[in-house]
């Protein structure tokens, strides 16, 4: 999230946005088996991984899409009126910016640079289990909103989508820290390779940057991966035509 800091609230106007390490959140200072896309297939009676697939991903591109029409009828249209909308910390009548700050953002350059990690660090968690995609989005954005809400300096404003694909990060190495299986290690070390350096941006003091947004929203992305990896879940697959349940990992 990118910042600006001021001793009263501050009027917004467009501003681009921040980049760290290619994800970018904007704060202005004032499936049928859903959750398991590893499917029925088994081998020996132990889940055989699949690809999210097609369908998944496509939903995954129209999620992303619409923080690109919300942006461009803002810019457009409304002049960039509303970022309003964000979260102002510890303001109640900024509670529903909680809601609102993940499709708001500081211009089209802050939106780019947060496009393409929500697509790629989507998509790994995609693969790992869908269910577990739409969880970590919600909490990432809900409650990494509320703590940007309690914890963030006052008279700001914060808007942008970083602290969900922050979540994603957060998820990603908490999974395989804990669950610390080959599917998971592997896209645990995917999403480092090629995100590992926007963990710089959870780091306070940059300007014009909300790390408080990265931080909580790496932390929810964290918790919620964790404990995915301590449930049981059930997987049902076929064995001479009838489902039987099997408790994994």
């Amino acid at each position: 999230m990118q910042t600006l800091t001021s001793s009263v609230p501050i009027p917004l106007s467009a501003s681009a946005a921040a980049i760290s390490g290619g994800i970018s959140a904007n704060a202005l200072r004032l499936c049928p088996e859903a959750s398991c896309p590893f499917g029925a297939a088994t081998r020996g009676g132990v889940p055989i991984p699949t690809s999210a697939g097609a369908p998944a991903f496509a939903g995954r591109v129209f999620n992303v899409t619409a923080y690109w029409v919300v942006e461009l009828f803002d810019l457009l249209v409304l002049h960039g009126a509303l970022d309003q909308l964000g979260i102002r910390p510890r303001e109640t009548r900024s509670l529903w910016g909680i809601l609102l700050a993940p499709f708001l953002h500081g211009g089209l350059p802050h939106l780019i640079a947060n496009t393409a990690p929500l697509l790629i660090l989507g998509w790994l968690v995609l693969v790992r289990r869908r269910g577990d995609f739409a969880l970590v989005t919600i909490i990432s954005a809900l409650i990494g909103g509320l703590g940007v809400w309690l914890f963030a300096p006052s008279y700001s404003l914060h808007i942008g989508a970083s602290g969900v694909a922050f979540g994603y990060l957060g998820y990603l190495i908490a999974r395989a820290w804990f669950e610390r299986s080959l599917t998971s290690l592997g896209l645990a070390m995917l999403a480092g390779v090629l995100y590992g350096g926007a963990l710089a941006g959870l780091l306070p003091g940059q300007r014009g940057i909300s790390w408080e947004g990265h931080v909580f929203g790496f932390l929810s992305g964290g918790a919620t991966g964790a404990l995915s990896a301590r449930t049981p879940r059930v997987l049902r697959y076929p064995r001479r035509g009838i489902a039987s349940p099997t408790a994994v990992p």
